[in-house]
């Protein structure tokens, strides 16, 4: 009885280490990815790391020097929140699977993944799912308000 229980304890730890060590496998392939998005307007190209960081924004064509102020900072939201949620997703699919429920006998179960520490603050509870507003959409909004302060106002 104790044999079997010793096998049982000893596939578990198998197992474990095995999940480990795809679990440290994935994450120093995900310090290495970036994603680069360019906003809809192709004004502005951001680049994306791991943790949802911006490392690298270019300006293409020089379109930005005609936008004012608001406009172009709306393009460089856009394309900064996109690269984040494709990091997100990038993120998610790769270790999505490492937190599943193993079917194995031993009941070892998939590792609890902390995402905050996987992708720092790029990880949003799920919010950049097309759930609420962006960043980028509340700005829209003020740049369309803003519109009108080209009309005489009085005091």
């Amino acid at each position: 009885m104790s044999e079997s229980m010793e096998q049982k304890l000893s596939q578990a730890m198998a197992e474990l280490e095995a999940v480990q060590n795809a679990v440290a496998h994935a994450e120093g392939e995900l310090s290495r990815a970036t994603a680069t998005v360019r906003s809809r307007d192709r004004v502005v190209e951001a680049t994306v790391g791991p943790q949802g960081e911006l490392t690298g924004l270019k300006f293409l064509d020089g379109k930005h020097q005609t936008m004012t102020g608001p406009q172009l900072a709306a393009s460089i939201l856009e394309a900064a929140d996109e690269g984040r949620a494709q990091m997100a997703r990038k993120v998610m699919d790769t270790f999505a699977p490492l937190a599943q429920v193993s079917g194995g006998a031993s009941g070892v179960r998939g590792v609890d993944i902390d995402w905050e520490r996987a992708f720092g603050s790029a990880f949003d509870g799920g919010a950049g799912s097309g759930m609420g507003r962006s960043a980028g959409d509340r700005l829209r909004d003020e740049i369309h308000e803003d519109e009108d302060d080209t009309l005489p106002r009085g005091r």
